[in-house]
């Protein structure tokens, strides 16, 4: 599995809330406390939005603390509106087109989870993805696939009805394939503008994921953080800091939408 972060609100540097943090994504990549494996080295990524319409994106197969590359664009690239991700591959390879987050025009996506026996699906889930997008898949995650079968369902209409259709399609597609199972869906997706987030698994036991509650505060832990706006919105698999008044948990089941600075929790169903 991995570790993702997003974040909304007045711009920041990357390196604020990616590097500087005591438990940043950078350690994450080593030190992970409340995922499944400790140490996400397969990969790393950042997409972000600037001054073009279509958002920035840095992938690379290094592990996360060895980037130097990617600290030194940390440091300089500004964005209001960013995801990064350290990945933990379960079966596909090592490669950057494995990476996250995902692209495709305006939107970004990324995904800590796992469809069972994706092998066994994963002809039907191509086949099933509306042919004029398939040309942009590059990899062979079910993170991608996942992401293109939301575009098919509609995300650039109706982001939370396309998840949930996205959802409700996979669990048929596991139910009928008789594999018994459970997958996990903690993802997050953007347009430049709005994010949103979803912890969702079959099974009820779904991966962490946490947003900011106080994020004034995080600028006195430690030192270790640069200059935050008080109303920006940080959603993360797991929190940047030991402090639990700083972060809520996401509850099972449910929809983050984050916009203008502001967060907002629905229940999350599969249609």
């Amino acid at each position: 599995m991995c570790r993702w972060l997003a974040y909304q609100g007045p711009a920041v540097t990357l390196s604020s809330l990616l590097v500087r943090p005591n438990h940043s994504l950078i350690d994450q990549s080593r030190h992970a406390r409340e995922n499944v494996y400790t140490t996400n080295g397969d990969g790393l990524g950042v997409g972000w939005y600037g001054a073009e319409r279509v958002p920035g994106v840095y992938r690379d197969t290094h592990p996360a603390w060895n980037d130097t590359n990617f600290r030194s664009l940390a440091d300089h690239v500004q964005s209001p509106l960013f995801l990064a991700h350290v990945r933990a591959a379960t079966g596909a390879p090592v490669q950057k087109t494995n990476c996250h987050p995902f692209t495709y025009d305006r939107w970004l996506f990324q995904h800590n989870g796992a469809i069972p026996e994706f092998d066994k699906l994963r002809r039907q889930f191509m086949f099933d993805v509306e042919p004029s997008l398939f040309p942009y898949i590059e990899g062979s995650t079910d993170s991608e696939i996942l992401f293109f079968l939301a575009l098919t369902f509609g995300l650039q209409k109706d982001p939370p009805a396309a998840l949930s259709r996205t959802m409700g399609y996979v669990t048929r597609a596991v139910e009928a394939a008789g594999i018994n199972l459970p997958f996990f869906f903690s993802a997050c997706v953007t347009d430049g503008e709005r994010l949103w987030a979803v912890r969702y698994s079959s099974n009820h036991q779904s991966r962490t994921l946490y947003h900011s509650c106080h994020i004034h505060a995080l600028k006195e832990v430690d030192g270790t953080y640069g200059p935050l706006p008080d109303d920006g919105v940080i959603v993360v698999s797991e929190p940047l800091d030991e402090l639990a008044e700083h972060w809520a948990e996401v509850p099972e089941s449910s929809l983050l939408t984050a916009e203008g600075g502001s967060t907002a929790i629905t229940p999350f169903s599969v249609s």
